[in-house]
């Protein structure tokens, strides 16, 4: 497949970033990855290892343990683990959303008690807003904090939580004031590591794809916080916070659907060349390059219209509705282009045995998490 051209935010220290997370995935994560699966969750050491290598936290400044980049950095991580084929490590939830929170509204003593560890990777962090009973409608969420004294009370249920199961730190989305919508929610950070009372993880959820990242239930029945973990200056910021968070959340879910459209294409272009039907490649087929022609060219817009994404969002002028835009077409395409390739491969396309395969699976909840596409054609309406 034919190299995309330059883009106006990459330079010579992200190529030698790519270089490092290639190297740091193929030796020493995905070795590992068909007993990550099983197990369902991957290695704490995975994290620690990623920290020591600086791979953590690449846009946190230097001062609380960071990269001291922006979001460009992020993006060349997140987009060289989703080529690399790894699905375990949940660095776009940690790092690319986890952090950015805190140091978008965490006060100086915040900082300074958690960003070290989510960078050196002896915390895991998660963000916890989905609920058993609601997903997209964040403003009717049920969870509850109770101010009593210097604590707040937590009681409710999330669900379907990537990093769930290992997080030591959560930032949870909880009504502060039940008598309104948005107004009454606020963010709290729970210190969810060791045995805390009023706390417990479910299961690890069982799924269809995505099968090494640990995705859990977590409850919360009296679990006490410090009032002090309240992101923001005061209550009922939540909702704002979420609503200015969510359009990076979305961009990262779009790189690691080019970054799968673009490895789907490869993949498919080498088993096409060596594969043979009726006397010849199955790349000299007509059908077969008509195939890849459209998917290559899937793959080289998509990669176009997230670099002006990325580009946007550092200048910081990245609006909701194209952020949206991003999520939605991005992801459908790599569920498009990853079905089609499938079909290339024919029914090896369906065994295990071929990557292919996993791409096919984990694709799908990309059009879920993050906001259903639904969610974001009616986000994209609203603009018009």
């Amino acid at each position: 497949m034919p190299k995309p051209g330059p883009t106006s935010w990459r330079e010579p220290e992200h190529d030698e970033l790519a270089d490092l997370v290639r190297a740091f995935f193929a030796k020493e994560v995905l070795p590992h990855a068909a007993r990550v699966a099983e197990q369902g969750h991957p290695d704490r050491e995975h994290y620690r290892r990623a920290g020591e290598l600086g791979l953590l936290g690449l846009s946190v400044p230097a001062e609380y343990g960071g990269g001291g980049g922006d979001f460009t950095h992020e993006a060349v991580m997140l987009h060289e683990q989703a080529r690399s084929g790894d699905n375990s490590l949940g660095l776009a939830v940690h790092s690319g959303i986890v952090t950015g929170y805190l140091v978008a509204y965490g006060s100086e003593e915040q900082k300074r008690r958690w960003l070290p560890g989510l960078c050196s990777g002896e915390l895991i962090g998660a963000i916890a807003m989905t609920e058993p009973d609601g997903g997209s409608d964040l403003q009717a969420m049920r969870t509850r904090a109770v101010r009593d004294g210097d604590d707040y009370v937590v009681s409710g249920a999330k669900t379907f939580i990537s990093n769930g199961g290992l997080a030591d730190i959560v930032i949870l989305a909880a009504k502060t004031d039940p008598s309104q919508r948005a107004a009454g929610v606020s963010l709290l950070v729970c210190e969810t590591g060791g045995d805390q009372p009023g706390f417990r993880r479910g299961r690890l959820i069982s799924k269809i794809g995505l099968r090494g990242n640990d995705t859990a239930e977590l409850f919360f029945d009296g679990l006490r916080v410090p009032a002090a973990n309240l992101l923001g200056e005061a209550e009922g910021l939540g909702f704002v916070q979420l609503m200015r968070q969510l359009p990076q959340e979305r961009l990262v879910i779009g790189i690691g659907a080019v970054a799968a459209m673009e490895r789907a294409v490869e993949l498919t272009v080498a088993y096409t060349k060596e594969r043979t039907a009726f006397g010849k490649p199955l790349i000299g087929h007509q059908n077969t390059r008509m195939v890849l022609a459209e998917c290559a060219t899937r793959a080289r817009a998509s990669r176009i219209f997230l670099d002006d994404c990325i580009a946007r969002h550092v200048n910081g002028d990245l609006d909701v509705a194209t952020a949206a835009m991003a999520k939605y077409w991005l992801t459908d395409g790599q569920c498009e282009v990853v079905d089609r390739c499938l079909q290339l491969f024919g029914g090896y396309g369906y065994t295990t045995e071929f990557p292919i395969a996993q791409m096919y699976t984990d694709a799908r909840a990309q059009k879920i998490y993050g906001g259903t596409n639904e969610i974001m054609k009616e986000l994209i309406a609203r603009a018009l």
